[in-house]
């Protein structure tokens, strides 16, 4: 449809007059603040999202440095009458953490645990501060918070206390409202104030102040005075009603405190700068009681004769949950297998002093409900690991469900509804009728059943006007089913914008007023985090895939896990945030290196749909004019710089690809992205040096002792560094004067036995070759047939990793065609550099798909192990499960056990895994341990690139060089990446090893070289 020129130019002298304001603003939070200020469109498109359905790009983004620096940022906001949106974790499920305002994201610098009273159980915390860290941080005392949503690892204290976080542990600790104590807040006209319970001792000392604090406690007096039936008669009396303002406990009975009505306010009413909050014993020893139905119906029955015995938790999940969980390998198969028989569980876990005390606590539950009617079948979870990995999938809920495999996406928007617990069963049973009539079943249920709390996520269709129609028409249904049953419609994610226009159905429209009154009082310009709670957006405004639909583009990988799309690629990420997290597994190592919200794989995800939203010649919406999911804000596609420097610290990894919940793989984004953003363009030199090192490894092949005395002379070496892109503080790896493949062409053939096909990657070949050596050695003694490929050949990694993806589908090619015989006749491809084995793995039949050859590719991604994979199923197949069956072959005789500790390449635990390996090692003699400190940091080339020098140093200090320079003397170090070596070398004295290297060390008469 045309545009009339007289509309367009209004448009340009709209955005032309908010252009000039912006700035305005921006320069003036630059000089006041201490912080960083950010109205670029990468910052504004990374903040764009949460983790609800919603879409909307802020103002601008302050990351301040300090608590006074925040204050201040509010201040500068109020004096140019500009919305203003505190920021914690962003994991919030109903659109309170996106709004058009200018963003405080305290959590990169504002995470102080200011002070801890032990004795009093109770600690002073500033904003930012990360549950799990804030819990580590207590461990000293043995204290903890005593809610724990299931983001515990990314939420922070700020958020909790906006949304009133709950988790599984308030079955026994209550909200995040019982365990704030004190707040010290900010209010958008400027008065900071600490509040609390309040005294009428304490109140008539503020009157008597006067000013606007006396203002304000006087006017909620008013309002509670006016109010008090409303209140005491219209609030449903359950443990999780979350939804609306926390006015009951303005009630005399309840001290008349503040602080608890602020939490739960979304950032709606003031900014918390500090909480004071109470802290709550560390359970020393947990068990698990598992409760197995008919249905989750039938689960939810039982949740009242279970609540007696006082449990910790008290969780519900059903079959579609446990079966994703499987799918997924969210839990280990022994978890699975124990499960008692049914299509519905209680998860029931107890604690003491002693295990035995928290497994006494449960046998007189199990044999109550033996005894009574519709018995359970029942399991105790003994092994402690078992039991969290099993508690994990509980907690990978709404990752695990968003993508159910063979059915459409799912999404949040009625989530976590909350019903009296004795009324659970049949609000299942209705609910579940409800989801059916409108033609969006089966879904999985689960969620905090002792306080009757349900999670789910529906097939709703946000696509289309008719697809939310109906999503509007479910919604008001639901919220009345709850209401009909005495509830809440949100039990734990709160209300923002997905329930905001709901809450007349739950409290009638004379609450409403008075939570309007309650908004008016502290905020009465509607400036804080507005158009949440009260005078909301509509539920089905700025919808964020209604506004999200553009051309496909054509695609060198075939993203075959979003329907060969990669604008649905992009836009896989639901925000949870587990990328933000500080410890455990690989994701994100930038992130936690930076913590900047662009450089997690979240907010790399956010940039990449947002540019996708964006793309021109797609209808691209005016940035000055709001429509359908929000205006897009980065609009010059595959060339956006400012994508572009998201994906630079990006590692490529790999870690998402299996740590995130939903299976973001950005290593594989980012390499489709550069290979856009360089078409027909001058690359980076180090595109051209270390992407193409199998290359020039083979040229420097014909002189190795030239081109090392080149690479490290004193003045050549600053000069090839600099043209090459390479940071001068790396150091430069020696080719090898013998390469491997040479070596093993004059060496006669040996063995017989099965084929195997040695893979020699570039890094082992030119710069390793006695961990070739050591492999064939290892191969050979367990009775293999040691093959090489005769010909130079290459998985193409490098050219990948760097976005050169025509040349490395050319090199695959090369590659198939020279193993296709081998691989036709089933013999298997052992690769030692886990990048390069998971190339063949992962990458390549994604990159080769619709390929003349790829049924071959198929093939070698089929037969391709790891060292470790071989020789388990070698030695399962010859009975070698325990150590003395393959002593002979592996471990040589009577030798005291080996210790030592191992890094596992990302790519292969985010690929193979390390599961092989351990089992190898174990029958070995070797007692090792797995390092769980997250990447090492180098990451092929991404440590050697000019400009990453300090984030993959930072990397590195963070897990492996520490883990590495405080084992004990005498351990070995294990480390068969390439990369991981070089890292640990650079930063310790340590000499890692190979898996072969190790192995064929335990060899008789064996060193391993």
């Amino acid at each position: 449809m045309a545009v009339s020129a007289k509309g367009t130019r209004q448009d340009q002298r709209r955005a032309g007059a908010a252009s000039r304001g912006r700035d305005a603003l921006r320069r003036a939070l630059a000089e006041r603040v201490d912080g960083e200020v950010r109205f670029d469109p990468g910052s504004r498109a990374a903040y764009s999202h949460d983790s609800s359905n919603y879409q909307q790009p802020p103002i601008g983004v302050v990351v301040p440095r300090t608590v006074e620096a925040g204050a201040e940022a509010v201040r500068v906001c109020a004096e140019h009458d500009v919305p203003v949106l505190s920021r914690g974790g962003g994991t919030s499920l109903a659109g309170q953490c996106v709004n058009d305002a200018v963003v405080v994201d305290w959590s990169e610098y504002c995470r102080a645990l200011v002070s801890v009273d032990p004795r009093a159980r109770r600690a002073v915390v500033e904003p930012g501060a990360c549950l799990d860290d804030l819990n580590e941080r207590l461990s000293r005392h043995r204290l903890m918070v005593g809610p724990k949503p299931s983001t515990h690892d990314t939420c922070t204290i700020g958020g909790m206390i906006g949304n009133n976080s709950c988790g599984a542990s308030a079955q026994a600790y209550g909200k995040m409202v019982d365990s704030v104590l004190r707040l010290e807040v900010l209010t958008y006209d400027g008065l900071r104030m600490w509040v609390g319970e309040t005294s009428e001792e304490e109140y008539e000392r503020i009157q008597a102040e006067g000013g606007r604090r006396a203002e304000i406690y006087r006017a909620l007096r008013d309002l509670r005075d006016d109010g008090m039936e409303l209140i005491r008669t219209r609030y449903p009396d359950i443990p999780r009603r979350v939804s609306g303002y926390n006015l009951d406990s303005l009630l005399p009975e309840k001290g008349f405190d503040v602080a608890r009505a602020l939490v739960g306010s979304e950032g709606t009413l003031v900014a918390v700068l500090r909480a004071e909050i109470r802290l709550v014993p560390v359970p020393a020893f947990e068990s698990l009681a598992v409760l197995g139905y008919d249905g989750i119906a039938e689960a939810g029955d039982a949740v009242p004769r279970v609540l007696p015995s006082r449990p910790l938790a008290l969780e519900g999940m059903d079959e579609r949950l446990l079966d994703l969980a499987r799918r997924d390998h969210l839990a280990g198969p022994r978890a699975v297998e124990d499960m008692p028989e049914g299509a519905g569980w209680l998860m029931v876990r107890f604690g003491g002093d002693t295990k035995d005390e928290a497994d006494g606590r449960a046998r007189p539950l199990i044999e109550d409900l033996e005894n009574g009617p519709n018995p359970p079948r029942c399991t105790f979870v003994r092994d402690p690991h078992e039991e969290e990995l099993l508690w994990k999938v509980r907690e990978a809920g709404l990752g695990a469900t968003a993508y159910p495999p063979g059915r459409p996406d799912t999404h949040e928007g009625w989530e976590d509804a909350a019903v009296p617990p004795d009324r659970l069963g049949g609000y299942l049973r209705d609910f579940r009728a409800l989801v059916d009539e409108f033609g969006y079943g089966p879904v999985s249920l689960y969620g905090h059943f002792g306080q009757g709390c349900v999670h789910t996520r529906i097939p709703f269709d946000l696509e289309d006007e008719r697809g939310t129609g109906g999503y509007r028409r479910f919604i008001e249904r639901a919220a009345r089913l709850v209401a009909d049953y005495g509830g809440s419609l949100s039990g734990e994610h709160g209300d923002g914008q997905a329930r905001g226009e709901l809450l007349p159905i739950m409290f009638g429209d004379e609450v409403v007023r008075l939570f309007e009154r309650f908004k008016a009082v502290f905020d009465p310009g509607n400036r804080m985090n507005p158009g949440k709670i009260v005078h909301p957006y509509r539920l089905d405004e700025n919808l964020d895939h209604l506004g999200y639909d553009p051309a496909e583009p054509r695609t060198r990988f075939s993203f075959p896990d979003d329907d060969h799309r990669f604008t649905h690629a992009a836009a896989r990420c639901v925000g949870i945030g587990k990328c933000r997290a500080s410890s455990g597994g690989v994701m994100c190592p930038s992130y936690r290196a930076t913590g900047e919200e662009e450089h997690s794989t979240r907010g790399r995800a956010r940039l990449l749909m947002e540019m996708m939203r964006g793309m021109p010649g797609g209808g691209t919406p005016n940035p000055a004019v709001p429509g359908p999911g929000g205006a897009a804000v980065i609009t010059d596609g595959w060339r956006s710089r400012d994508v572009r420097d998201a994906l630079d610290l990006c590692l490529a990894c790999k870690g998402c690809r299996s740590d995130c919940p939903v299976n973001v793989d950005m290593a594989t984004y980012k390499a489709e992205f550069l290979s856009h953003h360089y078409r027909g363009r001058i690359r980076p030199p180090e595109h051209y040096t270390m992407g193409w090192l199998p290359l020039w490894a083979r040229i420097a092949a014909l002189a190795p002792g030239a081109a090392n005395a080149a690479l490290h002379a004193p003045v050549l070496d600053r000069v090839a560094k600099r043209i090459g892109g390479i940071d001068p503080r790396r150091d430069m790896p020696r080719f090898a004067g013998e390469r491997f493949t040479e070596w093993f062409r004059r060496r006669p053939p040996r063995g017989g036995g099965r084929r195997v096909v040695l893979w020699p990657d570039t890094f082992t070949d030119n710069f390793h070759p006695h961990i070739g050596k050591a492999a064939v050695r290892v191969l050979e003694a367990t009775g293999h047939r040691v093959e090489v490929p005769p010909v130079p050949l290459c998985c193409g990694l490098t050219w990948i990793s760097t976005g050169q993806l025509g040349t490395a589908a050319r090199v695959l090619r090369r590659t198939v065609r020279a193993l296709a015989p081998r691989l036709r006749d089933g013999v298997p491809v052992v690769g030692l550099e886990p990048s390069c084995t998971a190339v063949f793995r992962a990458d390549a039949p994604e990159l080769m798909e619709g390929d003349a050859l790829e049924d071959d590719v198929k093939r070698l991604r089929d037969q391709t192990r790891t060292l470790a994979e071989l020789l388990d199923e070698h030695q399962e197949e010859s009975g070698g499960a325990s150590p003395g069956a393959s002593h002979d072959v592996v471990a040589g005789r009577d030798r005291p056990k080996v210790r030592a500790i191992a890094q596992p390449h990302c790519h292969q635990h985010a690929v193979m895994g390390f599961d092989a390996d351990r089992r190898v090692l174990a029958r070995a003699g070797v007692d090792v341990r797995t390092l769980d400190v997250g990447c090492c940091g180098l990451a092929g080339n991404f440590g050697f690139e000019a400009g990453h020098h300090e984030v993959s140093a930072a990397i590195a200090e963070q897990g492996v060089w520490p883990a590495v320079r405080d084992a004990e003397p005498g351990t070995a170090v294990l480390a068969d990446g390439f990369s991981c070596r070089t890292q640990i070398e650079a930063g310790t004295a340590a000499r890692p090893r190979h898996l072969a290297e190790l192995l064929a060390g335990l060899l008789p008469d064996g060193d391993g070289r």
